[in-house]
């Protein structure tokens, strides 16, 4: 008897998760706070930021992840390993073909758009600066940013910076520091690689530290 109770309530259990949706990951919400776009299984979703029901805007056999929106909620970007490595694809918010942006073989996350639409900024590991100090790693990547319709991209930060966000006027952005290879899932970590967050002046070029967590 004891063994069919376990059996029922594993049953039950099991009927549970396969109803309600896990490891939904990279929400973004849109700019005018009615959406929210994310991952979920590898293709990315949009739901009202109220709830609802969630639609479905990619459906390939390859991992989409990362969206994340045009300042005027018409777009989304994200990155899809569909042709072997990450890189970025644009598609319209409310569904429709992707068009591919970025097609270097380093994998490719993008982080925001510019506050004009016309470009998008991203992390990869492509090429450090020749001035630069850091160890050549995978893990510390540069910044580049990448016109709306492809073309050349070109290297804005060659430090390491993450979750970028600009302001409305496109002076500053702020953003993530990574300074070595933390667990971004482990919890209340503190070191000399626990990550800061800064924010960047575009028109000195000057980077302030905002947390100083790691000291």
């Amino acid at each position: 008897m004891k063994k069919i109770l376990l059996s029922l309530a594993a049953m039950t259990a099991m009927t549970a998760m396969a109803d309600t949706p896990l490891w939904m990951r990279f929400a973004s919400i849109s700019p005018d706070g009615n959406k929210i776009a994310f991952c979920y299984k590898g293709d990315i979703y949009v739901v009202p930021s109220s709830g609802g029901q969630a639609v479905q805007l990619t459906s390939q056999s390859s991992y989409e992840s990362q969206p994340v929106w045009s300042p005027d909620g018409a777009m989304l970007a994200f990155a899809s390993n569909r042709k072997g490595n990450d890189d970025i694809y644009v598609m319209p918010s409310t569904g429709g073909q992707p068009k591919q942006i970025t097609r270097n073989s380093a994998a490719e996350t993008p982080w925001t758009f510019s506050p004009d639409g016309k470009y998008i900024y991203f992390s990869a590991a492509i090429q450090d600066p020749a001035s630069s100090m850091l160890f050549p790693s995978g893990r510390l990547t540069e910044v580049y940013k990448v016109p709306v319709e492809g073309g050349r991209a070109t290297r804005e930060l060659g430090t390491p910076a993450e979750y970028i966000c600009w302001n409305k006027t496109g002076d500053y952005f702020v953003y993530q520091d990574r300074k070595g290879g933390e667990d971004e899932y482990r919890k209340h970590h503190t070191s000399s690689i626990t990550r800061d967050i800064w924010c960047y002046d575009a028109k000195t070029g000057h980077h302030t530290n905002l947390t100083d967590i790691g000291r």
